[in-house]
């Protein structure tokens, strides 16, 4: 009989090894740049594709609810991934590659961020995000996988995941959103006692 253990362990134990390879230095930026960006009341906006695109509007789903309830701030979070009409509007009408940068232009101002997640960093709507932020100096956050791209190159502040499997990327990325969070709430919280 086929037992799932020996995978079980062999995933969790690549998975962790994965997560090793951030830095950690990055992450703490990352973090204070997510938590100054609350304090000031700018606005947060997040995007991503397929599944990163998932973790993006979790992102909205932890950092308005959660985060809210745990501290005494009231964030601001936004997913440009969220709306299919909005999506499929654009793309159909001007260029997928678009769908994000378009969305940028209408909203982001110079003191707000913007976290975008991505496995490769290569698509081409990633990088014409992250070109538009660049020229209008809005902060950037990059959470990439594989080799990181375009996205790890040029992001303000770049997390980057050196593993070489969707699946691990978006699960390290997923765990790093949730341990960003509750960090925040841990040190917002700690400072009030």
């Amino acid at each position: 009989m086929n037992n799932i253990k020996p995978f079980f362990n062999n995933y969790v134990k690549k998975l962790f090894e994965a997560l090793n390879t951030i830095s950690i230095r990055n992450l703490d930026k990352a973090s204070d740049q997510i938590r100054r960006t609350i304090k000031k009341n700018g606005t947060i906006y997040v995007c991503g594709n397929g599944g990163s695109a998932a973790i993006a509007n979790h992102y909205v789903v932890d950092f308005l609810k959660f985060f809210r309830e745990k501290t005494n701030f009231k964030p601001k979070i936004i997913s440009f991934s969220n709306s299919i009409e909005t999506i499929s509007a654009i793309s159909n009408d001007i260029n997928y590659k678009f769908i994000f940068k378009y969305q940028a232009e209408t909203y982001c101002k110079k003191n707000d961020l913007l976290i975008i997640i991505s496995s490769s960093g290569n698509s081409k709507n990633i990088i014409e995000v992250l070109k538009y932020a660049k020229s209008k100096k809005i902060k950037t956050i990059g959470f990439s996988g594989f080799k990181g791209g375009y996205l790890k190159r040029n992001s303000n502040i770049s997390v980057h995941v050196n593993s070489q499997n969707y699946g691990m990327s978006e699960d390290s990325h997923h765990i790093l959103m949730h341990l960003t969070l509750q960090y925040l709430i841990w040190k917002l919280n700690k400072k009030k006692n």
